[in-house]
């Protein structure tokens, strides 16, 4: 086999972010079976069957978005194609997206041995990324599957909605078992969450070769605190829109969640925690406060670019609907201020693409506690923290670190997350000088709005690799979905 050969594809004349690392490098990448095969200056590129140039660009490990839910809005089967179409568009490489049954994604109950084998069935073949799915364990049988979901689907990562226990997707409710659709004797509350978090230790137990890559992720409100402001803040009719959204959910509520969530964690002897889309400094101050308290648990804190990115007094007002809500501009500061000090692990989207036909209310378009929460985002997740980041002097191997590296070690995705040789050649191209307006119309999500409207970035991505493969290059996706289902730990 002559030299021509030796790469299927170099990419040339790139700034290599890494993880990990303290600065920035000129180098050449080669690709060979969609693998790294070499990372260096000056590759011969006589020994490549395609060259693209880079054009001085920053090359950033693909993303890795480990908080999306695909298919809670909109037929999964739909969702997939759009929704990863936009995450190609935003350097995203491996969607890791929230499943349950219940009432939304596929709307029917039962056990995951027989619901999770449709969700892939719909899934296959209409990812234009690599993909994994969370599960949430709902009732007592699906606590019992654990073990088997682990060991024959490769899901190392569950997930408890602490809030569901009184309280809907939107607002309050009196339904839950209809919502949730587990049984009249099964509830979902403080000793549900106990029981999911023995489950997963026994499985960690069973299975002590994949324990460090199995976890639990938490979203951290507290149900009751919830349904008492929600119904103050109504009541009184003094505050509209996004104050009163974050009003009735208050950050204390999640601090609770978080002491409960901790505490229950360390009761059950279950080391790999993740407290999801912090929002507030209360929120932080209590994370950072259980690890004090519990220094033997693996705590992994997440922010949201959205909150990041948004506060209150956004114009685009009951489009940012999203639980936990978004928060006034001191927290938001305060997030930034722990992130700049390393205390944060991850940023993902939380991307949940809710049109806008169904995200408001047709008749009281303005009231927050009419419309559904959550939007989508991960076609700004680099380009938004690119630019607000390099403003804050945010290092670009820390956002490696933020958007690849930390998820992928913390989920399994040993393939991804880093520009090495050997893993997966996932790359993203990011022009950290480009100046843009959003404009939703030019998403390539169904969504139809982002909250994001009118902001101007300062950086964007350009060309996104997975595998080797172009995916998304000059504004557009490219070719036909050929995403794999990632059986974890990879």
């Amino acid at each position: 086999m002559g030299e021509i050969n030796k790469f299927d594809l170099i990419i040339k004349n790139i700034r290599v972010v890494r993880p990990q690392a303290d600065a920035i490098v000129n180098a050449d990448i080669g690709v060979s079976g969609g693998k790294i095969a070499s990372i260096g200056p000056d590759l011969d590129v006589a020994a490549a069957a395609e060259v693209y140039d880079g054009q001085g660009r920053l090359a950033f490990p693909g993303l890795v978005d480990p908080h999306m839910h695909t298919g809670i809005y909109s037929p999964l089967q739909e969702d997939a194609i759009t929704e990863s179409r936009a995450a190609a568009q935003g350097g995203v490489t491996t969607s890791v997206n929230y499943m349950r049954t219940g009432g939304y994604y596929l709307n029917k109950g039962g056990p995951y041995r027989e619901f999770f084998p449709e969700v892939l069935e719909l899934s296959e073949g209409r990812f234009h990324v690599d993909y994994a799915y969370h599960l949430a364990p709902m009732d007592r049988h699906h606590i019992a599957e654990i073990p088997e979901l682990i060991d024959e689907f490769g899901v190392t990562s569950f997930k408890i909605f602490m809030f569901y226990g009184s309280h809907g997707l939107h607002g309050r409710s009196s339904s839950q078992h209809e919502f949730l659709m587990i049984n009249e004797d099964e509830r979902y509350d403080f000793a549900h969450f106990e029981f999911v978090m023995r489950g997963i230790q026994g499985a960690m137990q069973q299975y002590p070769d994949k324990a460090d890559q199995i976890s639990l992720s938490l979203h951290c409100e507290t149900a009751e605190i919830m349904t008492a402001y929600t119904k103050i803040v109504e009541e009184e009719g003094r505050l509209k829109g996004l104050p009163a959204y974050s009003a009735s959910r208050p950050p204390h509520s999640e601090g609770l969640a978080i002491f409960i969530a901790s505490y229950l964690a360390n009761e059950t002897e279950l080391p790999n925690i993740n407290l999801l889309h912090l929002t507030s400094r209360k929120a932080i101050v209590a994370a950072l406060q259980m690890a004090e308290v519990f220094p033997h648990i693996n705590f992994r804190r997440e922010v949201t670019i959205g909150h990041l990115m948004l506060d209150v007094d956004a114009p685009t007002g009951v489009l940012a609907k999203v639980n936990p809500p978004i928060r006034p501009r001191e927290d938001v500061e305060f997030l930034w201020e722990k992130m700049l000090e390393g205390r944060i692990d991850w940023v993902c989207s939380d991307h949940a693409c809710c049109k806008h036909e169904l995200k408001i209310d047709g008749e009281q378009p303005e009231d927050i506690f009419l419309a559904k929460s959550g939007f989508g985002g991960t076609e700004y997740l680099m380009s938004a923290l690119v630019s607000e980041g390099q403003k804050r002097g945010l290092s670009y191997n820390r956002i490696a670190e933020l958007t690849s590296f930390n998820p992928a070690k913390r989920f399994g995705l040993n393939c991804k997350g880093d520009l090495v040789k050997g893993l997966d050649a996932d790359v993203v191209l990011v022009d950290p000088q480009e100046s843009w307006v959003v404009h939703s119309e030019n998403s390539e999500s169904q969504q139809g709005y982002t909250p994001l409207e009118g902001q101007e970035l300062g950086a964007r991505v350009k060309t996104t690799f997975l595998r080797g493969q172009r995916i998304y290059d000059d504004g557009n996706v490219i070719g036909d979905p050929t995403g794999q289902y990632l059986k974890r730990p990879c």
